[in-house]
């Protein structure tokens, strides 16, 4: 990485996900909030993914609520950016190969 704006970026990005997310709220989101006022949250389905080790914005497996969003932030940022870098860096090489 020759362009220190991606790095800093990333270092940004991963200490907000990481830091910030600390002081979110535990509250329900909108369309929760709003399935309950209207009536039909009863209705709602559980997902299929509830069972995941990132389900619910959390870490499965640290009890500390607060660091474990942290923790699924940083890891959502890093996964993020990971398959990000390879498709432009697949897309880079691909198109260097054209004539």
């Amino acid at each position: 990485m020759k362009n220190p704006l991606i790095i800093v970026g990333f270092a940004v990005s991963l200490a907000l996900a990481g830091g910030v997310s600390y002081y979110a709220s535990s509250q329900p989101d909108g369309l929760e909030k709003v399935a309950g006022d209207v009536g039909f949250l009863d209705s709602a389905k559980e997902s299929a993914v509830k069972d995941s080790p990132l389900a619910e914005y959390g870490l499965a497996g640290v009890d500390n609520e607060r660091i474990s969003g942290g923790l699924a932030g940083v890891i959502g940022v890093a996964s993020t950016a990971a398959v990000s870098f390879a498709i432009f860096y697949g897309m880079r090489r691909f198109n260097k190969s054209k004539p």
